[in-house]
């Protein structure tokens, strides 16, 4: 099944976003050459690994709380607050309690 991505102009829920999936997952809301737009959910306790990527990201902390280790420091995000990165800046991102992140990539 393909996944379906948003329309431009169409308001997307981000409570509801991956309901038409089986199980609450992450999903990608936009991919478009320029940026990528994505809701995360992390279980608590779940983890990405350290990467990065060549442009700016933003991630948004939606519900829960997430601990992102970037430049050299660790930081904790509950919901409603953000942290943004310049390009080529690499970060981690653990769930402490169940988690859904808004992850914002623009593409050089």
């Amino acid at each position: 099944m393909a996944t379906l991505h948003a329309d431009p102009g169409e308001v997307v829920d981000l409570a509801t976003w991956a309901r038409d999936m089986p199980e609450e997952r992450s999903k990608t809301i936009v991919k478009l050459p320029q940026m990528q737009l994505a809701r995360i959910v992390l279980p608590a306790g779940d983890s990405w690994r350290s990467h990065q990527v060549a442009g700016p990201v933003v991630i948004h902390c939606l519900s829960g709380r997430v601990t992102c280790r970037i430049m050299g420091r660790r930081v904790t995000l509950d919901a409603g607050q953000l942290v943004f990165l310049t390009g080529d800046e690499a970060h981690d991102l653990s769930a402490e309690t169940d988690a859904r992140v808004l992850l914002t990539i623009v593409f050089p």
